[in-house]
């Protein structure tokens, strides 16, 4: 299944007070693996960036200022996501974001059904615990050493390993694709005929010789003589 994985810079944090999108980052996955296509862009957000939203991304609104504005990245943006679930963290602020532009630049929103919060699926599966990206990263030892400053594709980039911890871990499955499955099926049932099948005994003529006289000398109690196996050598 496709999906792409996403992470914004803003210019503050309310859309609803005139804040901007400034950055978008996008991965795309194909069974929760990185495919290598990735989306990426600075924005002109047209107004001024906050201090603190600076102190997180470092992108200032003069090094913005030749970025090109929503409107025009709009359409490659939406081809780039198509149709397809949107991996998110903390998705709500994102989305929030996002619809907005979309919406001011003539486009319909995004439907919430397209979402999946990791913020979410992380709570669920840990319950009471910290579960910021930082924090996700931590738990799963995932390299967050390059994240000194938040960037959309870098933080795009390490969600999609979150994610994949999230949904039951990088080697959950190797099976990319239908020849694979093919493959691995065939594979698998070589090993099942290979188990199922009577190997021929390494054990040499003297052993079993020895062991004979070994458990003659035990008398008639002794365990071995339980095993039809062992009847069937004393006899033969």
């Amino acid at each position: 299944m496709r999906a792409i994985v996403l992470d914004t810079e803003t210019t503050g944090l309310d859309p609803a007070r005139g804040d901007r999108l400034l950055e978008i980052g996008a991965v795309e996955i194909v069974n929760n693996v990185a495919t290598g296509a990735t989306f990426h862009v600075l924005i002109n957000p047209q107004r001024e960036v906050s201090e603190e939203a600076f102190r997180v991304h470092g992108h200032s609104t003069a090094s913005l200022k030749g970025c090109p504005v929503f409107q025009a990245v709009a359409p490659e943006f939406l081809a780039f996501i198509a149709e397809d679930p949107l991996v998110i963290h903390n998705a709500e602020f994102d989305t929030r974001f996002l619809n907005a532009e979309l919406v001011a630049a003539g486009y319909p929103s995004i439907a919430p059904e397209r979402i999946i919060d990791t913020l979410a699926l992380a709570r669920s599966k840990h319950p009471g615990a910290a579960n910021s990206l930082d924090a996700l990263c931590d738990r799963y030892r995932i390299d967050r050493s390059r994240r000194v400053k938040h960037g959309a594709l870098l933080d795009a980039r390490i969600l999609v390993e979150v994610y994949a911890e999230l949904c039951g871990g990088r080697q959950a499955s190797f099976a990319l694709s239908n020849d694979s499955e093919v493959a691995n099926s065939a594979r698998y049932a070589a090993i099942r005929t290979m188990r199922e099948m009577i190997l021929p005994s390494r054990i040499g003529e003297t052993a079993i010789e020895d062991h004979l006289a070994l458990v003659k000398a035990l008398g008639e109690t002794a365990i071995w003589l339980r095993y039809p196996r062992h009847h069937a050598v004393d006899q033969g």
